[in-house]
């Protein structure tokens, strides 16, 4: 399913994106579980465990930004996370075992859809060793119209960026005037439905707002090598152990050495990112910041 070109590319660059992973059914299957979810949001006015909504949202017009834990409202959902297709491109990037951090979502409807600030996802869930990825699941095809993903290569392997606001509370987002780097260079993960984008906990990563006329859906599924522990601890050991994807699980965390910055103090608009980020400074707002370089 991944090729030994694409796994260079993901340790080079920091991300890769693989077609044909999802298979048709099953992203059909969750293309209707997510229509349904869509139209339950009528019913609800404010965010809930379920539903992250669009400014705007109204019963009339639903905008959904974002599922929560689709793994834990759909058995579709886990269901791919353990299948035999994406399980072995887990192993061939993070090794013989490994554990589901998280799960959400995302969604850019037609004409709006949230952008995402640059920010890199190592920031917001610091571990023992960075052996950490995110899978995005493209429920349709993903182009830089619809707001694809964009990873800035080679990210993955500098520092952890400061993602503070100006009041010293995390934000979740980085200042991308101080920051120092060429957005330019980015990098779209561009695909057909049913591929998969594979990028490294440590790679700044962002994505704009949805300017076509197509949707654009991204399952996110957060993968962690097993021996990879959470700096902030574990909360509920019994749903951690729940999470292990496959191999064997192990109580003896492995230490490996990068750079960390603790989401502390904790962000004042508390929520998802989209709420993180609120209190931080736009990049994506702006037409003419978007990066320009082509998807590989």
């Amino acid at each position: 399913m991944i090729t030994t070109q694409q796994i260079q590319q993901y340790r080079d660059e920091g991300a890769v994106v693989v077609p044909g992973v999802l298979d048709e059914a099953t992203r059909l299957r969750m293309k209707s579980v997510l229509a349904d979810w869509v139209e339950g949001s009528r019913e609800v006015t404010a965010h809930t465990d379920l539903y992250d909504l669009e400014p705007g949202h109204t019963a009339a017009d639903p905008r959904v930004r974002r599922i929560k834990k689709p793994h834990l409202a759909h058995p579709v959902f886990y269901e791919f996370a353990r299948s035999k297709a994406l399980t072995d491109c887990l192993r061939a990037l993070l090794g013989p075992s490994a554990r589901l951090y998280g799960s959400k979502l995302n969604l850019k409807a037609p004409g709006f859809g949230s952008p995402v600030e640059w920010h890199q996802d190592w920031a917001f869930y610091p571990h023992t060793n960075d052996d950490i990825l995110a899978v995005g699941v493209m429920l349709d095809d993903t182009t830089l119209e619809n707001g694809a993903m964009y990873v800035l290569p080679g990210t993955h392997t500098g520092p952890t960026y400061d993602h503070h606001g100006a009041d010293g509370y995390f934000c979740g987002a980085m200042d991308p005037d101080t920051s120092g780097l060429d957005f330019s260079k980015a990098v779209a993960c561009e695909g057909p439905a049913g591929s998969c984008s594979f990028h490294h906990v440590r790679a700044v990563h962002g994505s704009a707002q949805n300017t076509s006329a197509k949707p654009r859906g991204l399952v996110l599924y957060e993968v962690a090598a097993v021996d990879s522990f959470p700096l902030l601890g574990v909360s509920n050991y019994d749903d951690f152990k729940s999470r292990l994807l496959y191999g064997e699980e192990t109580v003896q965390p492995r230490f490996r050495e990068a750079p960390v910055r603790m989401p502390l103090p904790p962000a004042k608009n508390q929520g998802s990112i989209y709420e993180n980020q609120t209190a931080g400074k736009r990049y994506f707002g702006f037409a003419d910041n978007a990066p320009v370089r082509a998807a590989t």
